[in-house]
């Protein structure tokens, strides 16, 4: 029986980590909430589904990025575990760009690789723009947060929520300054945000539960994060 749970150990200690939550799917809306219903785990995933939007199709693909031209690049789908090897190989071929145009953008099937590749957008400097129609959700708003500098066009949508574990677990479910909680306050401050800015962003975003979605306009956004 030892042996057995030794064997096990590995496996439940990789459940209880944050898998930063659900993959989920529209149901209705309420004022600024729309609820959605959880229909799968995933291992790391953080959705919030919306009306497709028109996808530019571009000059080259890598993964979920689109090449606009020399200097710009669109983010037309979700992240995963290999978006950062993407991101990379993208930038090796087309190293002048320098604008990130985030056009549709549900979230990400790994949040801790998102985190990664939010980190190398703003290693590099880029600018990041939501045009007229753009979509940015749930994972995606931190990609937003990672440019140098920020712009959203009037038309343009955003939407928050929680993340969630395996166990169905949100960041409400721990400690404010539990480990997994802290991984997105130290994100918020190395994307610029002060302490108590990151901390009020945390909690506004973490106020709606992970099978609903907290939408923001353009303006509503002017509030977080500076826009130019």
């Amino acid at each position: 029986m030892r042996s057995l749970a030794a064997a096990l150990l590995p496996f439940l200690v990789a459940l209880a980590l944050p898998a930063q939550a659900q993959s989920i799917a529209y149901e209705t809306i309420v004022e600024e909430v729309v609820v959605v219903e959880a229909t799968a785990t995933t291992t790391s995933g953080r959705f919030v589904p919306s009306a497709p939007a028109s996808v530019p199709t571009g000059i080259a693909a890598f993964g979920p990025f689109r090449v606009l031209d020399a200097d710009r690049a669109a983010l037309v789908d979700a992240t995963d575990e290999r978006s950062p090897a993407a991101f990379a190989a993208m930038l090796r071929a087309y190293p002048g760009i320098t604008v990130l145009e985030l056009v549709e953008c549900p979230g990400t099937e790994d949040d801790r690789a998102n985190l990664r590749l939010g980190r190398m957008i703003h290693q590099r400097g880029m600018a990041t723009h939501v045009p007229d129609g753009g979509s940015v959700r749930s994972g995606a708003v931190e990609l937003f947060l990672t440019g140098a500098r920020h712009t959203a066009d009037r038309g343009a949508e955003f939407a928050v929520h929680s993340w969630a574990d395996d166990l169905g677990r949100e960041a409400r479910d721990y400690p404010a300054d539990a480990p997994e909680n802290r991984a997105y306050l130290d994100y918020y401050r190395e994307m610029g945000m002060s302490a108590p800015q990151a901390v009020a962003f945390s909690a506004m975003t973490n106020s709606v539960s992970n099978s609903e979605a907290k939408w923001l306009t353009t303006a509503d956004m002017r509030q977080w994060v500076a826009l130019d």
